[in-house]
């Protein structure tokens, strides 16, 4: 009875590690032949984001935990930002560009996990261009109004989204901090 009972045990359960062996092989061969293309899309897509936030640069260059941005004639035009704010479904992360002069050039959304249709309209155009003012206007940061039209230091909520508009503010308030930190007693340079 015991040797039945131990074949008819271990039977199955040889099967399913021969299983669980040939799947674990599987997937770790598919990370191996996808992981460089995937890196590869991602630094592209980064590129391509820093192009949009501080479209005066032609070419990027890492400093400190952030990017300058370099024009054809060799010249600094800007500063690009990666920071992150916690929104309503999660981590937002957002790309700011920031001009020398100390205008705020460009935001971009790289990652968030908000609500399709209320937090991830921050995607949007149009709620992203509300960002591009002057830094040195923005003393304590940027502030997100409701239910009436924004003045200059301020955006506009996102209609059933404020903790998403809050929480892509935060990170715009986190790059202005990172560049006034960096460069602003250098008159941006």
């Amino acid at each position: 009875m015991n040797g039945l009972n131990a074949k008819s045990v271990l039977a199955p359960a040889a099967v399913l590690l021969v299983i669980c062996i040939l799947v674990s092989a599987a997937l770790a061969g598919t990370n191996l032949l996808t992981r460089d293309r995937i890196a590869e899309a991602a630094a592209q897509k980064a590129e391509e984001s820093r192009m949009v936030v501080l479209p005066g640069a032609e070419t990027f260059e890492e400093k400190d935990g952030h990017y300058v941005g370099i024009d054809g004639s060799g010249n600094s035009v800007g500063y690009v930002f990666e920071t992150e704010g916690k929104g309503y479904g999660g981590t937002v992360k957002v790309m700011t560009g920031i001009s020398t002069e100390g205008n705020i050039t460009g935001v971009v959304i790289l990652s968030h996990s908000e609500t399709p249709g209320l937090g991830a309209n921050a995607e949007k155009e149009d709620f992203r261009e509300q960002y591009k003012q002057p830094v040195a206007n923005n003393v304590g940061g940027i502030k997100v109004v409701k239910f009436q039209a924004p003045n200059e230091g301020e955006i506009q909520a996102m209609t059933g989204a404020t903790i998403t508009s809050t929480a892509v503010t935060n990170a715009v308030n986190s790059a202005i901090e990172q560049y006034q930190s960096a460069y602003a007693s250098e008159g941006g340079n």
